[in-house]
C-alpha cells in the first residue's frame, strides 16, 4: 500500500502533510469580492468617460488590472512567504516583472503604430 493510500484510507489530505495552504470560504469570498470590484470599477471609469484623458484612463485601468493579478494569487492560488520555502514568491515576482515588461511592450508598440502607421491620415485632415 503506497503512502498516498494509506493517508486516502486514514483521511488525511496529503497537501496538509507538505504545507500547501488551502483556503477558507472566508478567504475566496475577500477574493471573489475584490476581484469584483477591480473589474466593476475600471470597467465603470471607461463606459462613464469620468476621465477625459485616455491615457490616464489607460494607466488606472492597468493599475487595477495588476492589482487584480497580484489578489487572484493571494487569494486564489495561495502564494504566499511560507510555501513552499518562499519560491511561490518568487515566482509571483517573476510573474510581475513579465506583465509589467509585458504591458510596457504592448503600449509602446500600439502607441509608435498608432503615430507611424497612418502618416497620410494627418495630411488628409489638412485638406479637408
Amino acid at each position: 500500500m503506497s503512502a498516498n493510500a494509506h493517508n486516502d484510507a486514514h483521511g488525511h489530505d496529503v497537501h496538509h502533510e507538505l504545507g500547501v495552504a488551502h483556503g477558507s470560504m472566508r478567504s475566496y469570498m475577500t477574493g471573489f469580492i475584490l476581484s469584483v470590484i477591480l473589474t466593476a470599477v475600471p470597467f465603470w471609469l471607461v463606459m462613464s468617460g469620468k476621465i477625459g484623458n485616455p491615457t490616464w484612463t489607460a494607466a488606472i485601468v492597468m493599475a487595477f488590472a495588476v492589482v487584480q493579478i497580484v489578489v487572484h494569487m493571494i487569494y486564489f492560488l495561495h502564494m504566499n512567504f511560507k510555501s513552499e520555502g518562499g519560491w511561490n514568491m518568487l515566482a509571483l515576482v517573476f510573474t510581475l516583472i513579465v506583465v509589467g515588461i509585458a504591458m510596457a511592450g504592448s503600449l509602446w508598440v500600439m502607441y509608435h503604430l498608432n503615430t507611424n502607421m497612418m502618416p497620410g491620415a494627418h495630411d488628409m485632415r489638412q485638406m479637408l
